[in-house]
């Protein structure tokens, strides 16, 4: 049986992740998009992945500049999800009226959300849809207390407790 993308999309409903935004510049170009392909994969060194679609603003500044941020929102930012995912009308720019400030490499980071991280990429591995980036984690600010913004069965959740 060949197993299809929707397939795929069926599968990972059931998978329970966290929401953040990745966002990166370009000079006075940035832009950001809303991932739940976000994971640490090693302490020491501080090393975190992402995966991003092919083509978008996002994974062009990317490539271009090899460093993005990472925003971790909180469970009551599913509006933020929504304007960074493009999922809310409009022309204004997704940063518009946001407050955003910068760690190392100069990426616009969400001072809305829990906490952001600065990450230079070390090794890219492109597919035909997609990039995963692995990157170094240089710097890193808590920026708000509460609880993650989680996302299950295509729908955003709140941790119980």
């Amino acid at each position: 049986m060949q197993v299809t993308a929707e397939m795929v999309r069926h599968a990972m409903r059931h998978w329970t992740t966290g929401v953040s935004v990745v966002t990166s510049r370009l000079d006075d170009q940035i832009h950001g998009m809303t991932v739940n392909s976000f994971t640490s994969i090693s302490l020491d060194p501080p090393l975190v992945t992402v995966t991003l679609a092919a083509g978008t603003r996002t994974q062009s500044l990317v490539e271009q500049t090899g460093v993005f941020g990472v925003t971790i929102l909180s469970e009551g930012q599913a509006d933020l999800s929504d304007r960074f995912a493009g999922r809310t009308p409009g022309g204004e720019g997704r940063f518009a009226g946001l407050e955003i400030f910068e760690l190392v490499s100069g990426v616009p980071l969400l001072q809305a959300g829990l906490v952001s991280l600065d990450c230079r990429v070390v090794h890219r591995y492109p597919t035909e849809t997609a990039t995963l980036y692995i990157a170094q984690v240089t710097a890193i600010q808590h920026t708000n207390e509460g609880r993650p913004l989680v996302y299950h069965n295509r729908l955003y959740h709140k941790l119980g407790g």
